[in-house]
């Protein structure tokens, strides 16, 4: 299998990194936004993608059809209702594909995350992919922060003593970073990471990320939510170890943010980041000349 990955001659490897919500299938004339959705995305060409609201049991399929066959895909086991599904995909083959019960409180009785590892190109090696689901209704904050905490407490576990960049995309349906950094919890463990975040057009890091659905595109004003003010809640986040985050972020974007000959492909917008492993890495010195 080609790599897509972005790698010139003397050029350290980035790592393409996408998270979509595409809106489900059965909603806003699919078979109209679907060229809208293969256009937008293939001319992105993720090397890993986690997309939500597919169509259940086919993500497979789904994936293939969006962004062509050279993709690896796993499916979460536990679907929203029984009528959407989400899919997380790599060009490189899955490993211990673990799932997280995210089946927090008794108002999220079915939830879950998938997790599971790749082998990258060097110099990244293993990496552990971490595709987070959400409550999405209004007024479920405490349900998603106990969502976000107990996913990141399994993390924490399953990385304990291992030296495995860590990445957690997904649509949070909320602004989660302190449920995840460990802040929004009396009961949060120290144990859980603080994460790495930065904004799509911004050169600081700052904690938070994301752009999801805005009123600005028609999808949401016809949706389910048509008060919806705009929210940031779709995220590409790095763990942290104890001298930072593993990965740099380079380049950070919104994406399917704008029309296709009319159609728009979801009522969120997408987000795209791209990483790679810092010359310098975070815990050692670095020899320079000091003058």
């Amino acid at each position: 299998m080609t790599s897509q990955s972005v790698q010139e001659e003397n050029q350290p490897l980035i790592i393409r990194v996408l998270t979509s919500n595409i809106l489900s299938t059965d909603r806003a004339s699919w078979e109209r936004r679907r060229q809208a959705a293969r256009t937008g995305l293939r001319a992105l060409r993720p090397d890993i993608l986690a997309l939500q609201e597919t169509a259940p049991g086919q993500a497979q399929d789904q994936v293939t059809d969006l962004l062509g066959p050279e993709y690896y895909v796993v499916e979460n086991p536990v679907r929203s209702g029984g009528m959407v599904g989400a899919a997380l995909g790599s060009r490189w083959p899955f490993d211990h594909v673990r799932e997280v019960d995210l089946s927090v409180a008794p108002r999220v009785p079915s939830a879950s995350a998938v997790v599971a590892e790749v082998e990258l190109p060097q110099p990244f090696g293993v990496t552990v992919l971490v595709h987070h689901g959400a409550a999405y209704q209004f007024g479920y904050a405490r349900e998603r922060e106990l969502q976000a905490v107990a996913c990141a407490r399994f993390v924490e576990d399953y990385v304990a003593g291992r030296n495995a960049h860590v990445v957690l995309l997904g649509d949070f349906n909320d602004t989660p970073i302190r449920r995840v950094c460990g802040f929004g919890l009396a009961d949060s463990p120290s144990r859980v990471s603080a994460w790495r975040i930065r904004m799509p057009g911004r050169r600081s890091a700052r904690p938070t990320l994301a752009i999801p659905s805005h009123p600005s595109n028609p999808l949401v004003r016809a949706g389910e939510m048509p008060l919806e003010l705009g929210r940031r809640i779709d995220y590409i986040m790095i763990r942290s170890g104890v001298h930072g985050p593993t990965l740099a972020i380079g380049d950070c974007r919104r994406v399917l943010d704008k029309s296709h000959a009319g159609i728009w492909a979801s009522d969120h917008f997408g987000v795209v980041a791209e990483l790679q492993v810092p010359t310098h890495p975070p815990g050692a010195w670095q020899d320079i000349e000091c003058h």
